[in-house]
């Protein structure tokens, strides 16, 4: 009989204990999911439309297609373009640093 009733408690401590845990996975979950004041985190930022922005950064180029195509590909992997025809790097970092093989500037 002692042992029926050592069985029952110890079925009814991990049913317990598996309620607790999924308790607080939920909170985390949701604490994780609020901003600061309690409120619902807003949503993720829009992508960015790589045509788009590279086409305004390369208006200006003698060479516009290529300066599209290689805008395009440091879009893809920075998922930033500065602002502007020229210049302007530290609003993107990434693409900033982007290099060739010769050790030069990639991105227009």
């Amino acid at each position: 009989m002692a042992l029926s009733s050592r069985l029952t408690l110890m079925m009814a401590s991990l049913v317990f204990s598996f309620l607790v845990l999924q308790y607080l996975t939920e909170a985390a979950h949701q604490s994780h999911m609020m901003n600061n004041n309690g409120a619902p985190s807003p949503l993720p930022p829009p992508t960015l439309d790589c045509g788009v922005a590279c086409e305004g950064r390369c208006k200006l180029s003698s060479r516009p297609r290529l300066c599209k195509r290689a805008c395009g590909s440091c879009c893809d992997k920075c998922s930033c373009v500065p602002p502007g025809t020229a210049g302007n790097y530290e609003a993107c970092p990434c693409y900033a640093s982007l290099t060739t093989r010769n050790q030069t500037r990639k991105c227009p």
